[in-house]
């Protein structure tokens, strides 16, 4: 039976129900496009993590994207009242669907609250919290685990009527029955039951298939990725006696409509369920957190006012530098004109705000005595960053360019990373949480590389320890290498699979889940700050450590609008601040970190000798060999090294040439003049991006 609407997928599992589905994005949205379909949901459990990357690709693939999630309630007790250890009271699938913006921002809430207040084993909800922010949603009963269907399956009729009713009453005319087979025997059972049911109650119904993997074929490697979770081997999954089902792929219009042929509407319903889903991203906008200017002043007044506070403060140290006053008044009218066309463009793009809650929180760390570093990046680059005391390296003696940062002319957020001692990291975040008030740290996901895919699917398949290490062994160690590349670089690995029929069923299950999201954690750095509740633009989700985190990655937080900055906890500054307080207490010297001169001629002869150990970016026995090479006598060479440490430098022989022009081996040639003040402090070698810039300006008439 061919129904003139397409079906539409209402119940999906992707990559992102972690080591539970084992659908990739991508592929989802081709596969339903070949299947003439327009419209798939996505509704991974108690999470959207993929949503954003879900946005993405459906908008590229021309099929409209339906968010959700199956969120897992309780059916009695509430999250309030801690009741929700007690056995009674079982958890409840249900799937929620978004119909527009209000009911996106609904299920960020209930998503946030299930797992920021509710976890327990899963994270969950109550029924109360469910009423509160069901506006907007579209609910599917949650199939097998449903409630509805479980109390069925319990001979509890009036408790199922009761479930029915607070479904019903929670989504008013937004509340829809699934109806599934996949050829389970507890399917079997309900199936009479629920046709009794529907017919007495006259309840919407709605036709679902559980989609964890794409196709058929892929339903022993989805087994295996539920062991993986589970820590069980395939051999003690099979022996637990549950009915295997290989049905939960991603079927088409015409298989999905021989499963239920006496509710015909419940094929149809899940196309007018598409048309009512109407929400997508809004990623031309920020949502810059709120920095209270005073009273008497505007924002980008009180802006300028900080910055010509804090240059002037900077140029009376800067003055003392100049050797006569016609010098000095001359850099003073460089660094003036410098500093207002920064100031300009960072206003135009309406960043003052940024800038100041930067300096706001640097400037409370500094006061705290928690170590904060000189700066890194592209901020480095700005004068205003070092008038406002955001970095302390000066950039105009070093041609550090601002366009490298924030240009006008490629609007994007400005990216700041910001050392902090490790130990006392963790003081600034609370300070800015405790002062902006909607922040969070932001997620990040481990996926399933092609060394440990292979160990995970050897421990699931019970193949000896030995003989799988022996196998991903052979796997080289290049950085992001593919089980695919791997098998083409490495003969041995290649020949262990095809001789062995145990070890190419591994290999082959392996293929299949490599890439697979894993697990989830805390990006190391990132932090967002918002100007409101970050529940309006990403559901919350609860760290490591209990820390508020997004389930949005760096990547979608920063498309969808939010401001992100890095907090890098950098072991080297509190090594650095031990040794000025050793120093201060055994030789009664106090030092300051920014005081330490760049001309110590005894610190150029220590590296000489390749002594780097213990250095930040300058410990590895490859840096220290080149440190023997290069003889750095200056500063600019021990930036010109870090920036030289580079796979293509060191292959190419740019290293090479760098160290002989140093050394009057080679002559220091320019190709054309105006090259010559550009790379003049790099031997007449293009070491940085700001040359190229540079170069690109001077030469072709560039901006």
């Amino acid at each position: 039976m061919t129904k003139s609407a397409p079906f539409v997928h209402l119940h999906v599992h992707s990559q992102y129900s972690l080591l539970e589905g084992a659908i990739r994005i991508p592929q989802l949205c081709e596969k339903v496009k070949e299947q003439g379909m327009n419209s798939v949901a996505i509704t991974d459990s108690a999470n959207m993590f993929g949503a954003y990357e879900f946005f993405q690709v459906a908008q590229k693939s021309g099929i409209k994207p339906i968010f959700g999630a199956m969120v897992y309630y309780l059916t009695g007790g509430s999250l309030e009242s801690r009741e929700l250890k007690k056995r009674e009271h079982f958890l409840a699938n249900l799937i929620l669907l978004v119909q527009n913006r209000q009911g996106y921002r609904n299920l960020c809430e209930l998503l946030s609250i299930a797992h920021l207040k509710g976890f327990y084993y899963k994270a969950r909800l109550d029924k109360e919290v469910l009423q509160k922010y069901s506006e907007g949603l579209i609910a599917l009963s949650g199939g097998t685990f449903g409630e509805i269907n479980q109390r069925l399956l319990r001979e509890e009729k009036d408790k199922a009527l009761g479930a029915l009713s607070f479904l019903s009453e929670t989504f008013p005319n937004r509340f829809y029955l699934e109806l599934q087979d996949h050829g389970l025997p507890l399917e079997k059972r309900l199936r009479p039951m629920l046709c009794s049911l529907i017919q007495e109650q006259n309840i919407p119904v709605i036709l679902s298939n559980e989609c964890k993997y794409l196709r058929q074929e892929d339903h022993e490697a989805q087994v295996v990725l539920t062991c993986i979770q589970s820590g069980r081997t395939l051999q003690e999954e099979q022996d637990r006696g549950e009915t295997p089902t290989d049905q939960r792929y991603v079927k088409s219009s015409e298989q999905m409509a021989e499963l239920f042929p006496e509710f015909p509407e419940a094929f149809s319903n899940t196309h007018q369920v598409a048309e009512q889903c109407d929400f997508t991203f809004d990623n031309s906008t920020y949502h810059f957190p709120q920095f209270e200017a005073p009273d008497e002043l505007t924002l980008n007044g009180f802006f300028r006012q900080e910055v010509e506070k804090g240059f002037k403060e900077r140029w009376q140290v800067l003055s003392k530098t100049f050797s006569d006053p016609e010098t000095e008044q001359k850099k003073l009218a460089e660094y003036r004109e410098r500093l207002e066309e920064e100031l300009q463009i960072i206003i135009e793009m309406g960043f003052p705000g940024y800038f100041l809650i930067v300096a706001d929180f640097i400037n409370y760390a500094k006061q705290q005595g928690i170590p904060v570093g000189p700066g890194r990046g592209s901020a480095a680059g700005s004068l205003v960053a070092y008038s406002m005391k955001i970095t302390d390296i000066d950039p105009m003696p070093f041609y550090l360019l601002f366009e490298r940062f924030l240009n006008p002319e490629r609007i994007s957020m400005p990216d700041m990373d910001i050392d902090f001692c490790m130990n006392r990291r963790d003081e600034v975040i609370q300070y800015v949480a405790k002062k902006y008030g909607h922040v969070a740290q932001i997620i990040t996901f481990g996926k399933m590389k092609a060394k440990a895919v292979v160990r995970d699917v050897g421990r699931v398949l019970d193949i000896p320890y030995g003989e799988v290490d022996k196998i991903a062994k052979l796997i080289p160690n290049t950085l992001n290498i593919t089980l695919n590349e791997a098998l083409t670089q490495e003969p041995r690995l290649k020949e262990a699979k095809e001789s062995n029929p145990q070890y190419s069923k591994l290999m082959e299950i392996a293929l299949s889940l490599e890439g697979v999201t894993r697990h989830a954690s805390m990006h190391a750095a990132g932090v967002v700050i918002a100007d409101k509740p970050l529940t309006h633009f990403c559901p919350l989700y609860k760290g490591p450590n209990y820390e508020v985190i997004t389930q949005f990655d760096m990547k979608s937080v920063e498309s969808i609008g939010l401001v992100k900055f890095d907090f890098l906890g950098l072991k080297t500054l509190t090594v650095i601040e031990s040794c000025l307080k050793l120093i201060e207490k055994n030789r009664l010297k106090k030092l300051s970190m920014t005081d330490l001169p760049l001309d110590d001629y005894s610190v150029y002869q220590y590296l000489c000798q390749g002594k780097g150990l213990g250095i930040f970016q300058l410990e590895s026995s490859g840096m220290r060999d080149l440190l023997v090479r290069l003889k750095p006598n200056c500063f600019e060479d021990i930036i010109a090294l870090v920036a030289l440490y580079r796979p293509g430098p060191l292959g190419s022989g740019m290293v090479d040439d760098f160290i002989n022009r140093k050394h009057g081996k080679t002559e220091i040639t320019y190709e054309l003049a105006p090259l010559q003040p550009i790379l003049d402090s790099t031997y007449g070698v293009i070491v940085y991006q700001e040359q190229v810039m540079q170069i690109a300006s001077a030469l072709a008439d560039f901006s």
